[in-house]
């Protein structure tokens, strides 16, 4: 007789001891342990995760799938479904269809995850459960981090970098950056709305980011011609390189990399200890410039649509 399966989301008082129950390996996905954004914890007991965005499914008592939500301290939903592990999947399925909550899925993996059997079948595992449910892939990221003992990227000079005060300007340049995109995210946007929506889309998670906006740079040649915007930032967990963006008309002279260079500068310079970034993997252009600058592969994010 198969016990009667039970879904439902977690009070604050039973959070981590019944999210850390489930029993699972540790190959993929986040660890338990660790910083506040990398283990499991509520807003409350210092972490980064709401007891009521954290959903788990249960038989005879016994977790055997969770999946919790993340977003900022002051968002009204989530923007990330952090965690999806289970030892029975269908329960997981229907764990993902049963919940009200929707956000994109990051699957975090170690950046040669294919290469390892064992850690391929539980991407893959849960990759599959999650497209079962309704989730659709989108995009592999490199996921890169930057620390001191990297050394600073070396400046090339070629451009200036100003301050722009002003958001419809901001705006306009990243409509010119996204009239054509390697980015897949944003390239769903104008899918979905125009370039006129991954624009505002760009520039909502600029003011998300509790940073400063006055570290935002617009980059020029000494001619006075744009060529890009870089926007060092700090989100709820890090420093990191918030957007970097060539204009179509400038690319090809390996810009990204001064704007780059740049942004890791004025952010080191605010004292920062490490500096998250990411780009596609289909973005060649991208990827050599974090190459060339000192920024390591740390991982590798499997990004999925929610449905």
């Amino acid at each position: 007789m198969t016990t009667d399966l039970v879904i439902r989301a977690l009070a604050e008082d039973e959070a981590r001891e019944v999210f850390t129950s489930l029993p699972t390996p540790g190959l993929v996905g986040r660890p338990l342990l660790g910083p506040p954004h990398d283990g499991y914890g509520t807003l409350r007991s210092g972490g980064a995760y709401r007891p009521e965005w954290t959903w788990v499914a249960l038989r005879g008592g016994e977790v055997v799938a969770r999946a919790a939500f993340w977003g900022g301290p002051e968002d009204a939903a989530p923007i990330a479904l952090d965690w999806f592990d289970f030892t029975d999947r269908a329960a997981a399925v229907q764990l993902l269809r049963q919940t009200p909550l929707r956000a994109d899925f990051e699957l975090i993996l170690p950046p040669e995850w294919r290469a390892d059997p064992a850690v391929g079948a539980a991407a893959e595992a849960r990759i599959d459960a999650a497209r079962e449910a309704g989730y659709r892939p989108l995009v592999e990221r490199y996921r890169y981090t930057w620390t001191p003992a990297r050394g600073l990227p070396e400046r090339p000079g070629r451009l200036e970098f100003r301050p722009e005060p002003d958001d419809a300007v901001i705006l306009e340049v990243l409509r010119r950056v996204h009239s054509s995109t390697l980015d897949a995210h944003a390239q769903r946007a104008v899918e979905r709305g125009g370039i006129a929506l991954a624009a505002q889309d760009e520039l909502d998670f600029f003011h998300w980011c509790p940073s400063p906006r006055d570290w935002w740079r617009l980059a020029w040649t000494p001619g006075g011609d744009l060529v890009g915007i870089e926007v060092p930032a700090r989100n709820q967990v890090s420093p990191v390189v918030g957007f970097v963006g060539v204009v179509p008309e400038q690319r090809g002279h390996g810009y990204g990399y001064d704007l780059l260079a740049e942004c890791t500068h004025a952010l080191a310079a605010e004292g920062a200890e490490r500096i998250e970034a990411a780009t596609d993997l289909g973005n060649a252009p991208m990827a050599a410039a974090f190459t060339r600058a000192g920024y390591p592969v740390t991982q590798i994010r499997f990004c999925m649509s929610a449905p």
